[in-house]
Order: structure tokens, then sequence, then C-alpha cells
């Protein structure tokens, strides 16, 4: 029994140790394992930093080395607005006289030209002013000769100063009628010169101001329209202006003169240039901001955009120089920017730098102190490279 249990006991012992050395070379397996990989890792990384260019490749793409030189870097100052149109270019068109429209065919967006009627509007009380003024024509010819008599009668000393009065007066009082009824005829639209009793009529036509688009419609017809209503706004685009708002704080950096790039909202990538034409002397007091008044350098580019559309601008204010390399030279992964830097022979290395402003297709390199002065970069051709 005593037997048995020494067994039993020597056995387990036994068994014990064995687990514990497969433990132990299990252990030393996966440590030798994972020092392994860490190895191969840190060799994998190492290999991917440095990039080996043959002669035929760097010809064959047509690649360039360079050194970082110093470029002109403008200190910006952004601004948000929108594109406008100058006040002599839109007009609210109403009617000088009330009156129900009878005839009205445009929509929002059409072009329309200078004197083109844009809508017709009919009152009975037209009427009335076009015989009030053929009355008045017809009176100021009597009145004018019985005038002139009076004048040279009085002048011989023939008739009395009480007679030559009164011709002057009622003449002085026609005329004045007939000049005020001659401009309220003008201002309907009709010709005093071509009126007649035949041609009298009770609908007027109102022309555009200027030529451009139709580009907000009130009226409707049979609507009634007095004169403070305005029926059709008339804008003319070919002339469209920058309008920007800085922070008072970039007030004195601004000046008349200075470059302007323009972004559209949704299309950050293309630049419109333009410069600052005028910068208003007052603070809007609610949001501390100044307006930029600017004008687009390429006439042609205002056809490509509407008033109102919503801008983002950059003022181009002092210049100052800094390191820099071509833009084509940096690439861009994952917001960190990288360059390739020649080593020896075919050999280039990946180096991570700090990027600033960009202008005239250079990029301002914020850590140039980490290299040499005498550092070649592969200044083109090397985004495909560092991207693979």
């Amino acid at each position: 029994m005593k037997n048995t249990r020494n067994n039993s006991s020597n056995s387990i012992y036994f068994k014990s140790l064995f687990l514990v050395a497969i433990m132990v070379l299990a252990s030393c397996d996966s440590k030798e394992k994972s020092e392994t990989v860490n190895s191969a890792t840190a060799e994998t990384t190492k290999d991917t930093d440095v990039i080996t260019i043959t002669d035929n490749q760097f010809s064959s793409g047509n690649m360039e080395l360079g050194k970082m030189t110093t470029q002109p870097f403008n200190t910006i100052v952004k601004a948000n607005g929108m594109f406008a149109v100058p006040p002599e270019n839109q007009a609210d068109v109403s009617a000088y006289f009330a009156g129900y429209v009878k005839d009205i065919s445009l929509l929002p967006g059409d072009a329309v030209k200078k004197g083109q009627t844009l809508f017709t509007i009919e009152n009975p009380e037209y009427v009335q002013v076009q015989q009030n003024f053929l009355e008045a024509k017809g009176r100021l010819n009597y009145l004018k000769s019985d005038y002139d008599r009076q004048k040279e009668l009085i002048a011989d000393n023939v008739t009395s100063k009480k007679n030559f009065l009164k011709a002057e007066s009622e003449y002085t009082v026609t005329l004045a009628q007939y000049q005020s009824l001659k401009k309220r005829l003008s201002l309907m639209n009709i010709n005093p010169n071509t009126l007649s009793g035949d041609n009298i009529r009770s609908v007027i036509n109102v022309p555009s101001p200027l030529s451009g688009y139709a580009t907000t419609i009130n009226a409707t017809k049979g609507m009634y329209l007095n004169p403070s209503d305005v029926a059709i706004t008339v804008t003319n685009t070919d002339d469209l202006h920058i309008e920007l708002k800085i922070f008072e704080k970039d007030l004195p950096m601004v000046k008349v003169g200075q470059p302007i790039n323009v972004r559209l909202q949704n299309d950050m990538n293309t630049i419109y240039e333009g410069k600052v034409h005028l910068v208003n002397k007052t603070i809007n007091l609610q949001e501390r901001t100044v307006n930029i008044h600017g004008d687009l350098m390429n006439d042609s580019d205002a056809k490509l955009f509407a008033p109102g559309m919503y801008i983002d601008g950059e003022i181009l204010t002092t210049t100052t120089e800094y390191p820099a390399l071509p833009v084509e030279a940096v690439a861009n992964i994952d917001n960190d920017y990288f360059v390739l830097v020649k080593e020896n022979g075919t050999n280039f290395k990946r180096v991570l730098v700090k990027i600033g402003a960009t202008n005239n297709g250079f990029v301002q390199i914020v850590n140039a102190d980490d290299f040499k002065p005498d550092t070649q970069f592969l200044t083109k051709g090397a985004f495909n490279l560092i991207t693979e």
C-alpha cells in the first residue's frame, strides 16, 4: 500500500516537471518568434524610407534634383463674402403712375435689352393726362401770339400795362402747365412731339432702364401697381464685384491694390484673381467687421458667377521671404508631408517636413534648419514615389 502511494507521488512529480519544461520551451520559442517578427518589421520600416532610383528611371521619368531656395510669401488676411453688382448695374423697375398690369410675359432669368418693354400698364387716367397736354399745347400757341403782340404794343405805348400783364401771366401759367404735362408724358413713355388726338391711349409701356436679366418678377397680369411697388428687378452681371468682410483687427494690413485670391465655397481648388478696389471706413458694430470691395482681374470670369454666390477670399498683404521647395516636391500622406532627399548614388530617403504657406508654385518649409544648405531634393517626380 505504501509503495503504491510512493509510485503515485513520483508519477505526479515527473508529470509536473514535464509540464514546466514544456512551458519554458514554449515561452522561449515565443520570445524568439516575437524578436524575429520585430526585427523583420523594423527592417521593413527602414527599407520603406529609402527608395532607389536608377539612372534610367530618373531620365525616363523626367525627374529633377534641386536645392531649397528662398521665395517670397504673402501674409494672408482671410475673408468671406459674395459676388455683387455695383448699384448702377441693378434697377428696380416700377410704374411712375398707378395702374393695372395688362401684359407681362417675362420669366426670371430672361435676358432683356435697354429700352425693351418689360410690361404694359393700363389706367383711364392716362387718357386725361394726354388730353390736358393737347389742350395746354393749343392754348399756349394762342397765348404766345397774344403775349408777343401785347409786348409790341406796350413798347409803342398803344396798350395798357394791365392788358400786357394779363397776357404775360396767362402765357406764363399755361407754359408751366404745358412743360409739366410734357414731362409726365415722357415718364409715361409717350412721345409728346408725336401725340395727337388720333393716338391717345390708355395703355402705356414700361421699358427696361438697362440691359441685363430679369432677376426678380413681382408683377402679374391684372395686378394693380402703385408707383412705390417694384414690379421687376433687372440686373446686369457683366461687371460683378467682390464684396468681402474682414475683422477689424486685420484692417491696418489691407490696402487698395492688394491681390485677392477668390474661391467658391463649393470649389476650393480653383482660384480666381482679383484686387482690392475700396476699403470701407466704417466698422459694423455688431459683427466687428469691415467691408472690402474688390474687382475681378479677368472680366470674362464674371460670366461664370451670379450675384449672391458665397465666396472665400484671401487678401495678400505684406511679403516675406522663406525657404521653400516646389509644390510637386512635397507629398501629402494622411496630412503628413514628405520629401525625397538624395543620400548617395541612387538612394533617396523619405523625410517628414513641416510646411507653411504656398505661393507661385512653391511651398514654405518651416523646418528648413533640419537640412544642410547643400541638401539635394527630388523636386520633380517625387509624388508618385513617396505615395507608393
